[in-house]
């Protein structure tokens, strides 16, 4: 069998360094989290997320009872895997998750982390009520440690007659 780089007809993947990796879980805000199930299947939810660079964890709000915080409490083996500006890029962090303990009081430091995934509000009323309907949830904050980057880039070109 004849791979694209031998023949010529289509590009190769070109792996993508930290940097530009970085960029795209920078520039996306949603992603597909992967947890190990029991039976070492893995269990895949399309997550909102924020990236920390400079920290290189990711995090991500849920609520205490949903199966993938239960997923990673027992296993903290976890992957997010992020498209880019197109189909044909794509970046995948593999780290160690943690999840916090839920926020059971407005304002608590789970409380102020879940607060640092927003934009932020204008009106306090507004953010007291982000806190508190966070207690109510039983909201928590997935930290995925990222100790490896990889992914890949198709640069394509449109095919002509294509618009």
């Amino acid at each position: 069998m004849k791979t694209p780089e031998a023949t010529g007809d289509k590009p190769a993947p070109r792996p993508l360094d930290d940097s530009a990796l970085s960029r795209i879980l920078r520039e996306q805000q949603f992603g597909v989290l992967a947890a190990v199930r029991s039976t070492g299947h893995p269990h895949l939810s399309t997550v909102l997320y924020r990236w920390d660079e400079k920290e290189r964890v990711l995090l991500i709000s849920t609520t205490v009872d949903r199966l993938k915080a239960r997923l990673l409490r027992r296993n903290p083996h976890a992957s997010l895997h992020v498209r880019g500006d197109d189909i044909w890029s794509f970046a995948v962090a593999e780290g160690v998750a943690e999840v916090s303990e839920p926020t059971t009081e407005a304002g608590d430091r789970t409380g102020r982390e879940l607060l640092s995934l927003t934009p932020g509000f204008d009106d306090p009323a507004a953010e007291r009520a982000f806190l508190e309907e966070a207690v109510a949830e039983r909201r928590v904050v997935i930290r995925v440690r990222v100790s490896r980057l990889y992914g890949a880039a198709l640069d394509m070109t449109e095919p002509a007659g294509a618009a």
